[in-house]
C-alpha cells in the first residue's frame, strides 16, 4: 500500500474516532473540541493568508481575518446543533467526507489522467470521480441495512435517491473545499496549512472539506425539513 496512501487512511481513521468519542461522551465535550478545531483552523488559515496579503493589502488582510473568524463561528455553531439533534447524522457527514478524501487519492493515483485544475496540479478528473464513488457508500450500506431489517438510521435513508444526492452533493463540497484552500496554499507557496499533525500537514490539510460540508449540510437540511422530506 502507498505511504501516503496510509497517512490518508491512518489520519481519516483517528479522526472519525477522536471525533465520534467527542460527540457521544458530553455535548459539552463536543462544543469545546469543536471550538480548538475552529480556533487552530483559523491560526493556520490566518498564517497562510498573511504571507499572501499582509505587506501587499493590510485591508484584505484584516477582512480575511474577520471572515475567516465568522465562517468557523458558524461552522461550530451548526456542527454543534447537528451534533445535539442527532449525533448520528453528524457522524454520517464525517464518515462521506473521509471516504470522499480516500476515494479521490485512491483514484487519482491508480488512473492518474486529464488533471481536474490548474489551482491543485495533483488533482485530476479520475481523482474527482473516485471520491463520488466512494462517498455513495454509505448511502448504499445503510439502503442495505433498511432492506433486511426495517431499521433506518437517519430519516432520509429508505430513500435512495435523495440519499444518493445527498452524498454526491457533499463529496462536491468537500472536493471544493479542498480546493479552495489548495488555492491559498498555491498563492503563498505552502505545501501544507500547517505542521500539527507530525508526517501530515495541517489540521486544515485533512479537514478542509469536511468544515465546507457541514455548513452546506445544515442549510440542506433545513430546506429538507421545510420541503417536508
Amino acid at each position: 500500500m502507498n505511504l501516503e496512501l496510509k497517512k490518508r487512511i491512518s489520519t481519516s481513521i483517528v479522526l472519525i474516532i477522536l471525533i465520534y468519542v467527542s460527540i457521544f461522551i458530553n455535548l459539552y465535550v463536543s462544543l469545546l473540541a469543536l471550538i480548538i478545531i475552529s480556533i487552530l483552523s483559523w491560526f493556520e488559515f490566518i498564517k497562510m493568508t498573511n504571507k499572501i496579503y499582509s505587506v501587499k493589502n493590510e485591508f484584505v488582510a484584516n477582512l480575511i481575518l474577520i471572515l475567516s473568524a465568522l465562517y468557523l463561528t458558524i461552522f461550530s455553531g451548526i456542527s454543534y446543533y447537528i451534533i445535539a439533534i442527532d449525533k448520528i447524522y453528524f457522524s454520517y457527514i464525517i464518515l462521506i467526507c473521509a471516504l470522499s478524501d480516500i476515494g479521490g487519492f485512491v483514484f487519482g493515483k491508480t488512473f492518474r489522467g486529464t488533471k481536474l485544475t490548474k489551482i491543485s496540479p495533483n488533482k485530476t478528473i479520475s481523482g474527482s470521480f473516485g471520491s463520488f464513488i466512494f462517498a455513495m457508500m454509505p448511502c448504499f450500506i445503510l439502503k442495505i441495512i433498511f432492506l433486511y431489517t426495517g431499521i433506518y438510521f437517519l430519516s432520509f435513508a429508505n430513500n435512495l435517491l435523495l440519499n444518493l444526492m445527498i452524498c454526491l452533493f457533499l463529496s462536491l463540497v468537500c472536493q471544493l473545499g479542498d480546493l479552495f484552500i489548495s488555492y491559498f496554499k498555491r498563492l503563498s507557496d505552502v505545501k501544507d496549512t500547517g505542521k500539527i499533525l507530525p508526517g501530515h500537514g495541517g489540521l486544515l490539510d485533512r479537514i478542509d472539506g469536511i468544515i465546507f460540508a457541514i455548513p452546506c449540510f445544515g442549510i440542506l437540511g433545513y430546506l429538507l425539513n421545510y420541503l417536508n422530506y
